[in-house]
């Protein structure tokens, strides 16, 4: 699959969309996402309940942790999160939402990433 946004800037959170579903093509590495986002709402909703502020950098741990995991060692490509901080984060939930909806191997194809296994 050609990566149709490796030479210029992203400008738009839609086309960031694609690149995100392009550089998280494997199975895997989607898997490890969505346990990341789930266990940080967990962790999120557990902060508010408790209050406790101590609570954040362990969320910030379970949330990035099993996704970079997937980059460096699944997927082996650097994390969008370095680029663009924002629009990573956003990408995790709407990927997260698209799967859980049954929309991820729309999106997937929509993006060009050919997998059989959503």
């Amino acid at each position: 699959m050609a990566k149709a946004f490796t030479n210029r800037r992203i400008e738009t959170f839609e086309e960031f969309w694609l690149f995100y579903l392009q550089e998280h093509a494997k199975p895997r590495t989607r898997a490890l996402h969505y346990l990341g986002t789930g266990l940080a709402v967990a962790g999120i909703v557990f902060f508010v309940t408790s209050g406790n502020p101590w609570i954040l950098p362990g969320v910030l741990a379970v949330g990035y942790g099993p996704a970079w995991i997937a980059h460096f060692f699944v997927e082996k490509n650097r994390p969008a999160t370095f680029t663009y901080p924002l629009w990573s984060l956003a990408g995790d939930f709407r990927m997260a939402f698209s799967w859980l909806t049954g929309h991820i191997a729309e999106d997937l194809r929509r993006a060009g990433v050919h997998d059989s296994a959503h």
